[in-house]
């Protein structure tokens, strides 16, 4: 289930970034981040990622590294000389769902320009996270003819830049939003009415993170849930959403056609991904994982969600 399907790649297009955060459990400075990292190493159990994003000086080879033994492409990550890493400093509060954000510095990730090499544009599956609407579209534009394109957001596009959101979500085949998102974006409180509010401005589907409450997916005839995996503990929900995307998109990239139990498949990964996003702090969760292990956490989510 987790091995790669021959010519399943993914471009995964966001920020690498620089992330100090502090929880409960302890904390982390500067550690591996941004919505491309924790994407991309969780797609890389299931696809080939390549993916697209800006860093500075700062970034060593090192880092480069780590995601390269992963198998992901990192040849469109621009190091820009003399410029500094987009770095975010948060803290989480007791019950590891609210932060407080103490600092921002987006650095060289404020004059990303996401251009893409003649093999990226080729790609056959796309993820865009939650970037600006308009580099989202710059995306689009290039990215010749993919199957399956997924995108995320969040509550500052949909507040600064929703015309330009609103044109994304028409070309795009699955949003990933959570639910404050989701009531921000249409107006709407129950998550039904929501999801297909959000399905009339385009998407084919619609999964809507619920945190420790799981996943829903929503198309035109189809709804489908994935339980969050139940852990002893939590160590860093940063990145938990990325993962589950990535997961979701991995496995969607991997597969030979999009069918319901495609899909379905492809919810149990994002939210197989985004639990072990969050049992260490940045990537460490996600790094040196095997098929026996992810494959037993498959499993469980099947079986809580069995019948028999």
């Amino acid at each position: 289930m987790t091995a790669r399907a021959h010519g399943s790649d993914i471009l995964v297009v966001g920020s690498v970034a620089f992330d100090s955060i502090e929880t409960p459990s302890g904390s982390v400075e500067r550690a591996l981040g941004g919505s491309a990292t924790f994407a991309s190493v969780a797609a890389s159990y299931f696809a080939s990622p390549r993916v697209v994003a800006v860093v500075g000086e700062d970034f060593g080879d090192e880092h480069f590294a780590r995601l390269e033994r992963r198998g992901i492409d990192t040849s469109g990550i621009k190091r820009v000389p003399g410029g500094k890493t987009f770095h975010w400093k948060g803290r989480y509060h007791d019950n590891m769902q609210d932060r407080d954000t103490l600092e921002t510095r987006l650095n060289v990730f404020e004059g990303f320009d996401p251009g893409l090499s003649e093999r990226f544009r080729r790609s056959s599956h796309v993820f865009l996270g939650n970037i600006d609407p308009t580099l989202q579209a710059k995306v689009l534009d290039e990215v010749e003819d993919p199957r399956f394109v997924g995108v995320d957001t969040m509550n500052l596009w949909i507040a600064e830049a929703l015309a330009g959101l609103k044109e994304v979500l028409r070309r795009v085949d699955v949003l990933f939003i959570n639910d404050e998102e989701s009531r921000q974006l249409t107006g709407e409180r129950q998550v039904l009415n929501a999801a297909r509010a959000i399905m009339t401005l385009g998407p084919k589907y619609v999964v809507i993170k619920r945190g420790e409450y799981g996943a829903l997916l929503f198309g035109a005839e189809l709804s489908l849930f994935a339980p969050a995996v139940l852990l002893p503990r939590v160590v860093d929900p940063t990145g938990a959403g990325d993962a589950f995307a990535g997961g979701f998109m991995g496995f969607v990239a991997g597969a030979a056609e999009i069918t319901r139990s495609t899909l379905a498949r492809a919810m149990r990964a994002g939210s197989a991904m985004a639990s072990f996003a969050v049992e260490r702090f940045s990537i460490d969760g996600l790094l040196e994982l095997d098929s026996s292990r992810i494959g037993a956490r498959l499993d469980d989510l099947e079986s809580m969600c069995s019948l028999a």
